[in-house]
């Protein structure tokens, strides 16, 4: 496995461009599934977990040409397979392939599916949406087994919990299926709208996207489409607590602010200097850095995908910080790491502590998850002395070579093979 060296007491300057979005991406390539005829994106993300679904969809005959960040899906000769432990095991996004495959073929097959480890993260949210709509399912031998004895029909499915995931499945599910589909207390994150405006572009019919309420008329069939991935708003906000743990002047670009609200509100609220545009963020040297508590919650709340780094932040903060994760039940998991090179962080149950102006020096760390990964990376570019990051694979699902963007703006970093 591939490892990180890094050097610590790093500065950066310039300018960084936001890539697009690995968590939009992914729900959209597979809506292709949906269709039989091309569909074109742009703004596609190089990174591990598009690659990886990628050569899922090409096991099941889907023709795939990707340049650059160009990507044209021609899905007309697919077949119905079987999604096997080999590649879904890789990522959870993989599951997302259920409800196009039911939608199109009355039948599908998919390993229960693996990724980060930061939690049970169940699936049964999205199998009791895709019952509502007239599928049935089995377990057997660790795969997910669904039928549909004719066609999928639309319903009035209320989800318990606003699952992005189960969301999109069902989403995805409805867009064929006979009548009208009402999801309630939907995911309102901006991949919802991203994925939505997509199908809306291939002839769906969906409304009110971006609600707590998503309304889907049934279409017999879509037609080919192109669509530009939204940049990636988790990678914006990296960069962004980056520059401030580094006291750095830094511009982040290609991105919309808007989707950082809920962050920018916290950093400017701690005391960040901050010059806001609608594509853009400039980070301003000088900010003096407080403490402050929040909970993690649902777009339009605090994402969980952006606490990892908010917490290596807090570290060097003044006074006493403490975050509550309301997501995912084993999302605090760099916490051992991040207290190996120097933080105080306690946890107890749900909530974590974070006692500021802590010294990062550097050291031997492992990457547990995606996000816990790059919060490492934050800490090692503050530390005194050199940082080994092992299993870097984690990081490689959803930031493109993120050791040559680093090193451009001024970091020594290296990636070294095993």
């Amino acid at each position: 496995m591939d490892k990180l060296i890094i050097k610590g007491n790093a500065k950066i300057s310039g300018a960084v461009n936001v890539h697009g979005s690995k968590n939009s991406a992914l729900p959209i390539i597979v809506s292709s599934l949906l269709s039989e005829n091309t569909l074109k994106l742009s703004n596609v993300p190089n990174v591990v977990d598009v690659l990886n679904l990628i050569k899922l969809l090409k096991n099941y005959g889907v023709k795939i040409e990707y340049k650059k960040d160009k990507l044209k899906i021609n899905p007309k000769k697919i077949k119905n397979l079987s999604a096997d432990y080999d590649v879904v095991r890789k990522m959870r996004a993989s599951i997302l392939i259920l409800g196009p495959l039911l939608s199109r073929f009355g039948d599908a097959r998919i390993s229960l599916p693996g990724g980060c480890a930061i939690g049970t993260r169940p699936i049964d949210i999205h199998l009791q949406g895709l019952t509502k709509l007239g599928a049935n399912f089995e377990i057997q031998s660790g795969f997910v087994v669904g039928t549909v004895k004719s066609q999928l029909v639309g319903n009035k499915i209320k989800l318990p919990f606003p699952s992005v995931g189960a969301t999109e499945n069902i989403l995805m599910a409805s867009v064929l299926a006979k009548g009208e589909t009402k999801i309630s207390n939907a995911a309102r994150e901006p991949e919802i709208e991203d994925l939505s405006n997509c199908l809306n572009k291939m002839g769906a019919k969906i409304t009110g996207h971006g609600s707590k309420t998503i309304y889907v008329q049934g279409v017999t069939n879509l037609k080919k489409a192109e669509h530009e991935i939204i940049s990636d708003r988790i990678v914006a906000g990296t960069y962004i607590i980056a520059a401030l743990m580094l006291n750095s002047s830094l511009e982040i670009k290609n991105f919309n602010t808007i989707y950082l609200k809920s962050l920018i509100n916290i950093l400017k609220k701690m005391g960040a200097k901050l010059k806001v545009s609608k594509n853009s963020i400039k980070v301003l040297k000088g900010s003096k850095l407080k403490s402050t508590s929040l909970s993690t919650s649902p777009y339009p709340g605090f994402p969980s995908d952006l606490q990892a780094q908010l917490m290596s932040l807090m570290c060097l903060s003044d006074g006493k910080s403490k975050i509550k994760e309301t997501i995912f039940e084993n999302r605090f998991m760099h916490v051992p790491e991040l207290n190996r090179l120097g933080a105080k962080i306690t946890v107890e149950k749900d909530t974590a502590t974070i006692i500021g102006n802590q010294t990062f020096k550097g050291a031997q760390v492992m990457a547990s998850d995606l996000r816990a990964s790059v919060s490492l990376v934050l800490a090692a570019m503050n530390a005194s002395g050199q940082t080994t990051l092992n299993r870097v694979y984690h990081l490689d699902r959803g930031y493109e070579n993120i050791e040559k963007t680093l090193g451009s703006l001024g970091v020594k970093i290296k990636r070294q093979k095993n």
